[in-house]
C-alpha cells in the first residue's frame, strides 16, 4: 500500500476542501450532494491536477480549485450513473437515490455540477487560465455524456461491437475526465500549450488503462475484495473489452458456455464459474492487462521531457492502474 500513500495524503486535502465548499441550506441537499464524498473514493482525478500542476513548477494552492472541481464532476456523474442503472449500493453505502430518494438525488447532482463551474471562477488564477480550466471542463462533461450514452447502445443492440467502438466508448465515458484532470493541473500552472498538450496526453492513456483494467476485475476480480461476485459484469451483460475478447476467441463449446452466462441475470453460481474459468483458460487476463499496459506506456511517453519527484509519482500511479486488483 505505500505506493498510494501520496494519494492517500493528497485525498485528506482535498476532502478538506471539498466539505468547505459543499455547505449550505436546505442542509439535506448539501448532505445529498456530499454523500458519497464523504464515504469513499480514492480522489485519484483531484491527485492528478494536483500533481500535473506541480511537475510544471506550479503550487498545490493554485490548483485546488480545479482538483474539487473535477471530483464534483466525477460524482456528479456517480450520482447520475446510479440512477441510470439503479444501482442500490456505492463505497459500501446506500446511493444517493436510495438513501434521499429521486427527487433529492437529482438535485444533489445539480449541484454538484453547478458547484464545480462556482468554484473554478473563485480561484486566483489568470482571467485567461480561469476561461481555460472551464473550457476544458465543460467539453469533458460533454465527452462523458456522449461515452455514456454510446455505452448505453452499446447495450442495448444485439451485434458485439469491435474494439475500436468499445476504445471509443472508453475514451469519453472515462478517459475524458482524466485527461481534463491533468490538463486542468498544467493550466494552473503554465500557459504552454505543448506542456498542456503532454499532460493531456498522460491522463487520457492513463483513463484508458484505467477502464480497461477496471473492466477486467469486473469479470474475474475476487469476489472478497470487490465486493461483488466473481464474473459479475459477464451476468450483467456487459460488453467490455475482457468479454469481447472472449467471445473473440472461443470456439465451441466454450463459446457457448461464455453466451450461456452473458447477460443472463438468472444463470447458476456453478454455470457462471464455467464461464469465468473458460475466459480464463484462453488466456484473456494477460491479454488485457497487455492492452492496459500498452496505453501505459503512452502515458508515461508523454512525460518523457519531465524529471523529478513529481513525475516519479505520476509514473507510480500508472503503475498502481494497471495492476491493482480492486
Amino acid at each position: 500500500m505505500k505506493k498510494t500513500r501520496p494519494i492517500e495524503n493528497n485525498a485528506k486535502i482535498v476532502n478538506r476542501h471539498l466539505k468547505s465548499k459543499l455547505k449550505g441550506n436546505p442542509k439535506k441537499l448539501y448532505e445529498a450532494a456530499g454523500h458519497l464524498i464523504i464515504n469513499g473514493g480514492k480522489r485519484l482525478r483531484p491527485y492528478m491536477v494536483i500533481k500535473s500542476c506541480q511537475i510544471l513548477g506550479g503550487k498545490v494552492s493554485n490548483a485546488m480549485p480545479a482538483a474539487s472541481a473535477v471530483e464534483m464532476i466525477h460524482n456528479f456523474t456517480l450520482v447520475h450513473d446510479d440512477i441510470m442503472d439503479n444501482d442500490e449500493m456505492r463505497h459500501g453505502v446506500p446511493t444517493v437515490h436510495k438513501k434521499f430518494g429521486m427527487p433529492i438525488a437529482i438535485l444533489a447532482g445539480d449541484v454538484l455540477f453547478s458547484k464545480a463551474y462556482q468554484v473554478i471562477t473563485e480561484s486566483k488564477l489568470s482571467a485567461n487560465a480561469t476561461t481555460q480550466l472551464i473550457s476544458r471542463l465543460a467539453k469533458a462533461c460533454v465527452d462523458v455524456c456522449e461515452g455514456q450514452l454510446l455505452d448505453i447502445k452499446m447495450a442495448e443492440e444485439k451485434k458485439i461491437p469491435s474494439e475500436a467502438e468499445y476504445t471509443t466508448m472508453i475514451c469519453k465515458k472515462t478517459a475524458a475526465l482524466f485527461d481534463v484532470s491533468c490538463a486542468m493541473g498544467a493550466i494552473c500552472a503554465t500557459s504552454k500549450a505543448q506542456d498542456i498538450s503532454n499532460l493531456s496526453s498522460f491522463g487520457r492513456n492513463l483513463g484508458i488503462a484505467f477502464q480497461i483494467t477496471d473492466d477486467l476485475i469486473g469479470v474475474m476480480g475476487d469476489s472478497k475484495i470487490t465486493k461483488k461476485p466473481v464474473g459479475n459484469d459477464l451476468r450483467e451483460g456487459k460488453k467490455s473489452l475482457p468479454i469481447l475478447m472472449a467471445i473473440k476467441l472461443a470456439k465451441g463449446g466454450d463459446k457457448k458456455i461464455i453466451l450461456k452466462a452473458f447477460g443472463n441475470s438468472k444463470i447458476s453460481r456453478n454455470d457462471l464459474n464455467k464461464a469465468v474459468n473458460v475466459i480464463r483458460s484462453l488466456g484473456i487476463e494477460e491479454n488485457v492487462r497487455k492492452q492496459a499496459l500498452k496505453y501505459a506506456e503512452k502515458a508515461e511517453k508523454s512525460l518523457s521531457k519531465y524529471s523529478g519527484t513529481q513525475k516519479k509519482e505520476l509514473v507510480t500511479l500508472l503503475d498502481f492502474v494497471v495492476k491493482r486488483s480492486v
